[in-house]
């Protein structure tokens, strides 16, 4: 199904705060300042969910972003203020980027995930309530069985991340190969795999990260699956980085699950809630009811 233009524009021209309570909105949505208040929000969804999880002698199993970014300070001082001990704490991580050929970055590079994360997730936690190294699950061409055997294994109980100009999670973005069209149930069941990144995906991280260079994006990626990202009991995607992120979001809240924008398979979730920055929720279109745009 292609998004219909009058129903797009339709959707675009609402304003922001009338967004999360609007009638026809098919997912939850809360509507936060700034990065700094989603940070410290995003934060809390796990935090608390690991303290509630320990208190009753249990794991807590969550699929874990590279990005956004404003919530790993947050989740140190969470964790250190309180000295809570992140040992029954078993991280999936969601993708990551490869060269050309299929294979990972060197260490060290912007896009490395793995690199970003130890450094702004796993280091500024006190060394001694650190999640242990053997129950970080890094996703990577070689990883690929053993992840998803880890992930089927058990139930996981939180999904965290964004969502792309597409309205990818992970790096499940909208399938555009001429020759191979997928629907909406071969998209829900996808599972771990390694892909060409879509052009619109190489320039939309371009032009935030490399000041347009889209020479330096990675062209490749290992994904968590759909059926991974939401086979979670919670899943809770955030949002801070504005226009990048309107159109997509106003697609999840208003249309019918679609292929071309994976992130409205949430209306299928029991347990899924959108969290958008102002500006991320704000949209031009929404104000300029003089534009003609059909």
């Amino acid at each position: 199904m292609t998004i219909d233009r009058g129903s797009l524009l339709e959707w675009c021209r609402i304003p922001w705060r009338e967004l999360a309570t609007h009638a026809d909105r098919r997912v939850s949505l809360r509507i936060v300042r700034d990065s700094e208040e989603m940070g410290q929000l995003m934060a809390r969804e796990l935090f608390d969910l690991v303290v509630e999880n320990g208190a009753a002698g249990r794991q807590t199993r969550a699929i874990v972003p590279c990005g956004p970014m404003a919530w790993y300070g947050p989740f140190a001082d969470l964790v250190n203020g309180a000295a809570q001990s992140l040992e029954g704490l078993v991280v999936f991580h969601m993708d990551e980027c490869l060269d050309w050929q299929g294979r990972l970055l060197p260490a060290g590079h912007p896009f490395n995930f793995r690199s970003v994360m130890e450094r702004v997730f796993y280091d500024p936690v006190d060394p001694r309530l650190r999640v242990p190294p053997a129950q970080r699950h890094w996703l990577t061409p070689e990883t690929i069985e053993s992840v998803a055997a880890a992930i089927a294994a058990q139930p996981t109980d939180l999904t965290l991340g964004g969502w792309g100009q597409d309205g990818h999670v992970a790096y499940n973005q909208s399938r555009r190969a001429p020759y191979h069209v997928i629907g909406l149930e071969e998209l829900a069941d996808s599972t771990i795999r390694i892909q060409e990144n879509n052009l619109d995906t190489v320039i939309a991280v371009a032009q935030r990260q490399f000041g347009s260079a889209y020479q330096f994006v990675p062209p490749m990626s290992v994904t968590l699956g759909m059926r991974e990202c939401l086979g979670a009991m919670r899943v809770r995607l955030f949002s801070d980085t504005g226009a990048w992120k309107q159109t997509a979001l106003r697609i999840a809240l208003f249309s019918e699950p679609d292929a071309e924008y994976p992130m409205t398979l949430l209306q299928r979730h029991t347990d899924a809630i959108l969290t958008a920055t102002i500006e991320t929720a704000d949209h031009p279109i929404s104000h300029h009811p003089e534009w003609e745009l059909l």
